[in-house]
């Protein structure tokens, strides 16, 4: 079988390092935070992510949406490494320096935008008993400048190299001339450029954005939130999510040589792929015990990269789903969006 090559895949996005600890009572309640829960930080979290690293035993993970997905392709794929590629900004600081060792560790090829006016960004993961509390400080992920960086010769010479592109919705808040202009080369070269939903807030207020890059996305995630409140806004009038998938299927493309792909998750309900036409099919998950379940926080991102890990060595649809299932199935038995060494996957 042909085996990946290197800056086959391309990520691009807002760069998090992950900072998680086991926190106590007393400190969620100084910062006003719910035991479940996932916010923006406001000006009164600021001082939480340096406390958190002072007062608690911490753990460090290169994170944020998009990174998560490459980075899980990569571990799917294992060898070569460098088989994706990934560009976000960051800042030059010592979060900066740790998430570029962590990417480094997962041997994922990160080109970061590296500037001063903004810190590295990061999410803090507050654990307190089977609960997480999740703050994350965009910052310098909100920086990322095309000019800067993705229009520059020898950045734009690794995008050319890749085959497949995906971009988490969330990118829509910082830069979309970015993404239009991946997403254009990707349709003029027949490539293939995906993208996710990511949260019904995207569909809701970066529609128009949204709506821009659509006529370009060959390959669209989301989970059944994402789908329902996508169909809401684009007037679907529907809430059946197979049919929300084929009237986004249906949904005007530019690269008229390959049909829309929809791939809505619905949680531990099978996972729904529409199949050109009218033909929509439903995919088991795997099995889990519900005891077994330590954390589906990172489920969505994990399915994504299991997906992307077969689809850019241009394995059969269903095949990208399974793998798909399978790194999820891996990522919510542990905290956070970590893995084992070495992936089973068949």
């Amino acid at each position: 079988m042909p085996a990946a090559r290197p800056n086959s895949l391309f990520g691009m996005g807002n760069p998090l390092l992950d900072i998680s600890a086991v926190v106590d009572k007393d400190f969620l309640e100084k910062y006003g935070l719910k035991p479940n829960d996932q916010i923006l930080a406001e000006d009164k979290h600021k001082a939480l992510f340096e406390e958190i690293v002072k007062k608690f035993k911490v753990e460090y993970h290169a994170g944020g949406a998009t990174q998560n997905s490459i980075k899980i392709a990569q571990w799917m794929i294992q060898d070569p490494h460098k088989v994706c590629t990934f560009f976000g900004c960051i800042g030059e600081d010592k979060f900066g320096e740790i998430l570029k060792q962590k990417a480094d560790e997962a041997h994922v090829d990160a080109y970061y935008y590296e500037q001063t006016e903004e810190p590295t960004g990061t999410c803090a993961a507050c654990i307190t008993g089977d609960n997480r509390s999740l703050v994350a400080n965009l910052a310098a992920a909100n920086c990322y400048k095309k000019d800067k960086h993705l229009d520059l010769k020898e950045n734009w010479k690794l995008v050319e190299k890749a085959k497949v592109y995906y971009i988490a919705g969330f990118f829509l808040t910082v830069s979309l001339e970015s993404i239009l202009k991946v997403a254009k080369h990707a349709s003029e070269n027949n490539k293939l450029f995906t993208l996710n939903l990511s949260a019904p807030f995207i569909s809701q207020f970066f529609k128009d954005a949204l709506m821009e890059v659509m006529p370009y996305v060959d390959v669209l995630f989301g989970n059944e939130t994402e789908a329902a409140t996508f169909s809401k806004e684009q007037g679907f009038q529907t809430e059946d999510i197979a049919e929300i998938a084929k009237k986004a299927e249906a949904l005007p493309k530019v690269n008229k040589k390959r049909p829309r792909i929809v791939v809505f998750t619905q949680g531990k309900d099978g996972t729904i792929m529409t199949k050109g036409g009218d033909k929509v099919e439903t995919f088991p998950v795997l099995k889990i015990d519900q005891k077994d379940i330590v954390d589906t926080n990172g489920a969505g991102d994990a399915f994504v990269g299991g997906f992307l890990s077969e689809l850019v060595q241009d394995k059969e649809l269903e095949q990208c789903v399974k793998a798909g299932h399978y790194a999820a199935n891996v990522i919510i038995r542990r905290a956070g969006c970590t893995f084992p060494e070495k992936p089973d996957f068949h």
